[in-house]
């Protein structure tokens, strides 16, 4: 069968079962017939205040019935949805929005006009967005850029759906949609006919009580997600009946080796799943649990595209040693993407060849394992430090609920490492205690010397840190809530 529109294809679906339920979110559900309809008039709307083909429109909603139903209104436009959070403060949404130079943006509270959908003859035309999505990514720096997929908004209505995705199924979502991961696995299972249920702010009850309830086969989740559901009191957890689950993926984030191996043994290998990419999409790995418990703290062989761990000057590294992770498409004569606001890190002489920052290392059956972020790497005294690592030894610790680490100026070490810690209780454990922990599962140099306690999450929904400004705003002395 040819390939069809994301629109026409959304519209088949509702034609072909109009009440089967589509979206789900806090607050509401509507069907497949209900989406399609109110995408419909939205769309008609738009184009009447001179929206079309190849314009973005920001969607700077919260993760809602309203924003599937202002992406599909793009789509039916051949328009590009260009999502963004709906909390950033006003200095960052406006320096996206001049990046971007939308024809529209939908701030938080936004609702599709009302009115009735038009008769099918008076629908819109079929339309294709190419672009289909344009994302944001801020990474460490915070500094915006926009990441143009190069892949029109086209699918094939008969193929096998992916990401372990079945066929008019469910899937919860619990990541925020702004992000690419939760925005790509969100919409691919729309279009394979799922059932797509929204967790509002990610809350680890409610995610296993949304999976029990709608019988999910597939959920999404980020190492913080993770390991918050694991701390729930152990009978709260096992109560929930999680048996039509056929897929975990978890990605964004580095996992923590422990945390990885508790998920395995308490679902079981087959349905643990993670996949390591850009948004970029140059290329990906993807390893199942099963071969995870071979190659403890592998993200996975590569699956498409080409991986290859450089050292500083380019050379290519033999297997065990740690580099920086170069990637390249299938067919490098086709980039997977287009930056709008940075310039791609490039191997030099070879422009194919592109870098995400991360550092990692090969094992001798091509399984790619991670370090760190090149950037946030700390030299202390000399010894190269990934803050990944210790993050990780921390939050082995039951008082601990999230954390990052960064390095800050010393006049001996030229670095001391430092630890911003959110606690599951205000003094659920002393800095000592904490000292102790990390003494017995890292080397002296690789234990913080301060750290900090904080109410907050640490990482944001999608699990992600910004550890440059984090970093930035300790050096520059912006906080004082520090202990020795």
């Amino acid at each position: 069968m040819p390939l069809v529109s994301y629109a026409a294809r959304l519209a088949a679906l509702a034609e072909a079962d109009p009440d089967h339920p589509a979206v789900t979110d806090e607050r509401r559900s509507v069907t497949r017939r209900e989406l399609e309809d109110a995408a419909e008039v939205t769309a008609q709307q738009w184009k009447a205040d001179g929206i079309g083909a190849g314009d973005l429109v920001t969607i700077a909603l919260p993760n809602s019935v309203e924003f599937i139903v202002a992406a599909v209104a793009c789509w039916k436009l051949g328009a590009v949805p260009q999502p963004v959070s709906s909390r950033l403060p006003k200095v960052e949404l406006d320096a996206i929005i001049e990046l971007a130079a939308p024809k529209l943006v939908l701030a938080d509270g936004w609702q599709p006009p009302a009115g009735a959908p038009p008769a099918q003859e008076d629908r819109l035309p079929d339309a294709v967005s190419n672009p289909w999505k344009a994302m944001t990514s801020g990474g460490s720096t915070g500094r915006p850029k926009l990441i143009l997929t190069n892949a029109p908004g086209l699918t094939d209505p008969d193929a096998n759906p992916v990401f372990m995705i079945q066929p008019d199924g469910c899937m919860v979502m619990p990541g925020p949609l702004y992000h690419n991961a939760p925005f790509v696995w969100g919409m691919a299972a729309l279009l394979a006919g799922n059932h797509l249920v929204l967790g509002g702010r990610f809350d680890a009850s409610t995610t296993l009580r949304l999976i029990e309830q709608h019988k999910a086969e597939v959920v999404y989740l980020v190492p913080t997600m993770m390991l918050r559901i694991w701390r729930l009191p152990e009978e709260e957890r096992l109560a929930r009946d999680l048996s039509s689950l056929k897929a975990v993926w978890h990605l964004a984030a580095p996992c923590p080796p422990w945390l990885k191996q508790c998920w395995i043994d308490w679902l079981g290998p087959d349905r643990i799943w993670e996949l390591y990419a850009g948004t970029e999409a140059q290329a990906s790995t993807i390893i199942t649990g099963r071969e995870w418990l071979e190659h403890k703290g592998s993200v996975g062989r590569v699956a498409s595209g080409q991986i290859r761990i450089l050292d500083a000057d380019g050379n290519d590294l033999p297997t065990g040693e740690v580099g920086e992770v170069f990637m390249r498409p299938p067919d490098p004569s086709k980039p997977t993407y287009k930056y709008i606001g940075a310039t791609a890190r490039t191997l030099e002489g070879d422009g194919e060849w592109e870098s995400l920052g991360d550092m990692g290392w090969m094992d001798a059956d091509g399984y790619l394992y991670l370090t760190d972020r090149r950037t946030d790497m700390v030299i202390v005294g000399g010894a190269n430090v990934y803050p990944a690592e210790v993050e990780a030894a921390l939050e082995e610790h039951d008082a601990v609920r999230s954390c990052a680490v960064v390095g800050l100026p010393d006049d001996d070490l030229g670095s001391r490492l430092h630890a911003i810690v959110q606690l599951s209780a205000p003094d659920a454990v002393s800095v000592d205690d904490l000292r102790a922990h990390l003494a017995e599962r890292l080397v002296s140099y690789k234990v913080p010397k301060s750290y900090e306690f904080v109410d907050e999450p640490v990482r944001d929904d999608a699990g992600k840190v910004r550890r440059t400004a984090l970093r930035d705003q300790r050096a520059s002395g912006a906080t004082d809530d520090e202990r020795a």
